[in-house]
């Protein structure tokens, strides 16, 4: 257990609210989780830090979904379908979390991520053409392509690195499913859960979990996915795509970093 002052608590509690209210808006908290908590202990195993991103990530998932799902039209039964397989996939991701070159696997998040920027800018009515009360086509075609996708693809993808999950899991649901940016964010929040929930699991039975630290950070990630979720819900599709643009963009820049620079 690494020492622990008030100051790194303090710094972290901040880092993890800013993370609740991205993760609640558009996905990618682990983006500024992450990095804090491998600033404030530069000596923390690489794993340790995942696993307690993820004690601290379930739990404000856990209440943007829930906010989302009371305030915004959600298919609840729709989202625990690719959501029971993604926490089955993010097991089994974590399992190899340690056994895979992060140096290999980030220049292909990357060009994936960019893939995604590019889409977006050039398709400006993406996801915002859909409103709250469309219809959600759930063809066979359509489900089995969004539990492959979202479930097993991304699901596996957040247990073994994780930067982006949200943000991948709300293009996926745009793209075959056909929702509004904010129906896909809301629906996003409840297989993010799974996908937490499922490497969490695995890491803490691994004993790769600051607990105490994580059940400080978890009461700031619940605020931030709270007010998130709110605003989102508020503003609708046209802010959460600006949003989504944004965290795209600053991701990039991080794993550039990491991958060429740090």
């Amino acid at each position: 257990m690494p020492e622990i002052t008030v100051t790194t608590v303090v710094v972290l509690c901040v880092a993890a609210a800013l993370a609740g209210w991205v993760d609640a808006v558009v996905g990618g908290g682990g983006l500024l989780q992450i990095p804090a908590l491998l600033i404030a202990f530069p000596n923390l195993a690489p794993a340790t830090a995942l696993g307690t991103n993820k004690a601290v990530a379930v739990a404000g998932t856990g209440v943007a979904a829930v906010t989302y799902a009371r305030r915004h039209p959600v298919d609840v039964r729709l989202a625990l379908r690719p959501g029971g397989l993604a926490l089955l996939a993010s097991a089994g991701g974590a399992m190899f979390a340690s056994a895979v070159s992060a140096e290999f696997l980030r220049p292909l998040i990357m060009v994936l991520l960019l893939a995604v920027a590019t889409f977006v800018v050039l398709r400006p009515n993406f996801g915002t053409q859909y409103v709250a009360g469309d219809p959600i086509p759930t063809t066979r075609r359509r489900m089995a392509l969004v539990l492959l996708v979202a479930g097993v693809g991304i699901g596996f993808y957040d247990g073994l690195l994780g930067p982006g999950t949200g943000t991948f899991l709300i293009i996926a649901l745009v793209g075959l499913l056909h929702l509004s940016m904010l129906t896909a964010s809301a629906t996003a929040k409840v297989v993010n859960v799974g996908t937490n929930l499922g490497a969490l699991i695995v890491f803490g039975s691994q004993g790769m979990v600051l607990w105490k630290l994580a059940l400080g950070m978890a009461v700031f990630n619940m605020l931030g996915g709270w007010i998130g979720a709110h605003m989102a819900i508020r503003r609708g599709s046209g802010f959460i795509r600006i949003v989504l643009l944004v965290v795209v963009t600053v991701l990039v820049g991080r794993l550039a970093w990491d991958q060429w620079l740090a």
